[in-house]
């Protein structure tokens, strides 16, 4: 389950339901700071249907629950990937940015854990990978979640000026996966900062 089963951003454009259109051509994501090209349209998850985070938005092409992308744009200093109150009993880390790959990777198994349920998590690789001219890292990994359903995953991501830009691929394993993968690889290439 993407960033979506927790927060989203909300958007322009028509739509209904929730979604609105994305169109296959350069758009600006999450805080406007990111744009990337989709290679194909995608349905963006407006903020209706989730508490508003204003750095991360969320994409889909068949429902969230089957697939998502998740884009985390500028993420401040001391800041949390998802809307949490401090009450709550399990909480996603917020983000500091001197943290390294692994510790933001550690992030993201957290908020995989704590708020989409998952019941196994396990990393399939850590690597270094250049991202939005940077020296980022690629993430890899597969959970099954309480719904019984076997997901995978990629994050692409960088500290840049002290603020994390990621983008998280999730979807089901047996199909979806590998069919939309291509559309990620597209996306993460076409990124760049404004």
């Amino acid at each position: 389950m993407v960033l979506s089963a927790c927060t989203g951003a909300g958007g322009d454009g028509f739509g209904y339901g929730g979604y609105s259109l994305v169109r296959v051509k350069e758009v600006r994501v999450g805080d406007n700071s990111l744009a990337v090209t989709p290679p194909r349209e995608w349905n963006k998850i407006s903020a209706s249907l989730f508490t508003d985070i204003r750095t991360v938005e969320d994409w889909t092409q068949n429902g969230p629950y089957l697939d998502g992308i998740s884009f985390v744009t500028g993420l401040k200093d001391g800041k949390a990937l998802v809307y949490q109150r401090s009450r709550d009993d399990r909480q996603v880390p917020k983000f500091r940015s001197n943290m390294t790959p692994p510790e933001i990777t550690a992030i993201v198994e957290s908020l995989f854990r704590v708020r989409g349920g998952a019941v196994d998590f396990t990393t399939l690789a850590l690597t270094p990978r250049p991202f939005l001219g940077a020296h980022g890292f690629q993430y890899d990994f597969e959970h099954l979640d309480s719904d019984e359903v076997r997901r995978k995953g990629r994050a692409v991501g960088a500290v840049i000026d002290g603020k994390l830009y990621l983008i998280l691929f999730d979807a089901a394993r047996s199909h979806y996966y590998n069919a939309l993968l291509p559309d990620f690889e597209a996306i993460v290439s076409s990124a760049r900062r404004v």
